[in-house]
């Protein structure tokens, strides 16, 4: 019963199992290991077609350099579970050191044999710069990182992250939003106005109020800043700091 207790303390595997592998491997732990693990290989292919909604973000730094990712599981119930929220820290560190993907695909087999559940890697990033803030909501579900040209304010910068986290800008500023995109919204817009009865000659005018209103709402320097909404993010950063600029962001969300 030791020996099976031990093997059932390496692997989370279920009593039954582990007696049986520890008879298969005539006494040996280590080999019992080994074939639980390759069991668990097996168990793992089964469960990957069953889906991954539920799971967590985690962001990690050491000085310049950040690491976030978003590991995905099955059940709430798992992305609750403090040895998925260890599994998915160590992830996010290996991304400091290495490939946070890599070492997930190292170790995922490993954890499926003991959560019982199919686990998948849902995006990960290094971002390095000057000045780095993030935001992580407190249920791990949403996070973000942003990086400025310079060091500034810290709780300026971390509620700058926090915006991006809680408002979901899809873009930077109005330079990043693509061409293509902007003609959309503006045939969008251009349609409903005929439908109004607006004159041809002024709605090219109303044109431009309207895109700038999209931009309001997609990018993230132009939109209302979520402690004082009577300014632009840009503006509080520019008055905290005229030379500060944000040179890139990345959100994850489950």
């Amino acid at each position: 019963m030791e020996d099976i207790k031990k093997i059932r303390d390496l692997t989370g595997a279920g009593i039954v199992d582990c007696k049986k592998a520890l008879d298969e491997a005539g006494g040996d732990i280590d080999k019992a290991v080994e074939i639980l693990r390759k069991k668990g290989e097996a168990k793992a292919a089964k469960k990957s077609d069953r889906a991954t909604n539920e799971g967590l973000v985690e962001i990690v730094s050491v000085n310049n350099k950040v690491s976030i990712v978003k590991v995905l599981c099955e059940t709430d119930f798992v992305a609750r579970n403090e040895d998925f929220k260890s599994f998915v820290k160590e992830t996010a560190k290996a991304g400091l050191e290495g490939s946070a993907e890599e070492y997930f695909n190292d170790k995922k087999d490993e954890f499926v044999l003991k959560i019982g559940e199919n686990l998948t890697f849902g995006a990960g990033e290094v971002l390095e710069g000057e000045y780095i803030a993030s935001y992580l909501h407190s249920n791990n579900s949403v996070g973000s990182v942003v990086i400025f040209n310079k060091e500034i304010d810290e709780q300026l910068a971390v509620d700058i992250a926090m915006q991006a986290t809680a408002m979901s800008p899809d873009y930077l500023s109005p330079e990043d939003v693509p061409v293509e995109e902007q003609e959309k919204e503006k045939e969008i817009y251009r349609e409903q106005l005929k439908k109004e009865g607006k004159p041809e000659e002024i709605i090219e005018k109303i044109l431009e109020g309207k895109i700038n209103k999209y931009f309001e709402e997609v990018c993230l320097t132009k939109q209302s800043f979520i402690k004082e909404d009577k300014k632009k993010v840009e503006q509080v950063l520019a008055e905290a700091d005229k030379e500060a600029k944000i040179i890139k962001f990345i959100r994850y969300s489950l």
